[in-house]
């Protein structure tokens, strides 16, 4: 499946809407979304508990579908993919972090860096050389062979970092990556997605509720009962 971006935002949420059925009633969790988001930008989501941050990063993935409005990504309505299409798209075309890191417990640092790279079909030769080059790079080589139970949190999140850029995506969604982290490790960690986001050009699109992580972005968006009611510059200079 190719999905290639033509011009002007890299992602788009137009008029985005999305109900649940719960108790017998429609609970609305987002309403009216308008959001793009430019190639290589760094967008912070903002908001109270049940603002509806992480519906709109899961729309934005496609691992669910809005009840009205479209979710567009490299030009291309996710609504308009089958399943499996929305599968392969995420393989190829996007990173994941989540605050409980979820690494595989029976595999090395080293394994759960290669499992999307062994999911998406790469030789074996790239899929090694990869996974060594990114645990180099998040500072891990000597931690490459022990299993998640061994490893610290910070730790823990960097592994998870290397495996959400294995596959070099475009896009790059992290939820609450630093939520279950000391504020000197949170730290640690958020400095390494800004350089990984540099030096790779990835587009970062972060939910979190710590301010100071989200002055880091380039702009943050404001989440409230499941609307946008404030778009702000973070700023105006890359650290």
């Amino acid at each position: 499946m190719a999905m290639t971006q033509t011009s002007g935002a890299l992602i788009r949420a137009e008029d985005v809407a999305k109900q649940y059925r719960s108790g017998g009633r429609d609970l609305t969790v987002l309403s009216e979304v308008n959001l793009a988001v430019d190639p290589g930008e760094f967008i912070a989501i903002v908001g109270p508990s049940g603002s509806g941050k992480t519906t709109l990063l899961g729309l934005l993935a496609g691992l669910d579908l809005p009840s009205t409005g479209r979710i567009v990504v490299e030009d291309r309505d996710l609504a308009s993919l089958t399943e499996d299409e929305r599968a392969e798209f995420r393989i190829r075309r996007l990173g994941f972090v989540f605050q409980t890191f979820h690494l595989l417990p029976t595999l090395t640092a080293r394994e759960n860096v290669l499992v999307p790279l062994e999911i998406r079909g790469a030789p074996r030769g790239e899929r090694e050389s990869r996974a060594r080059e990114l645990l180099v790079r998040v500072g891990l080589e000597d931690r490459a062979h022990h299993y998640p139970a061994q490893l610290s949190g910070g730790e823990k999140q960097r592994v998870a970092l290397a495996r959400a850029f294995a596959n070099d995506p475009a896009i790059l969604l992290a939820d609450e990556p630093t939520g279950n982290l000391d504020e000197e490790t949170g730290g640690e960690v958020v400095d390494l997605i800004e350089r990984l986001n540099r030096e790779m050009g990835t587009t970062l699109v972060l939910v979190t509720h710590d301010p100071a992580l989200a002055g880091r972005a380039d702009r943050i968006v404001r989440l409230g009962h499941g609307r946008i009611v404030e778009t702000e510059a973070a700023r105006s200079v890359r650290g």
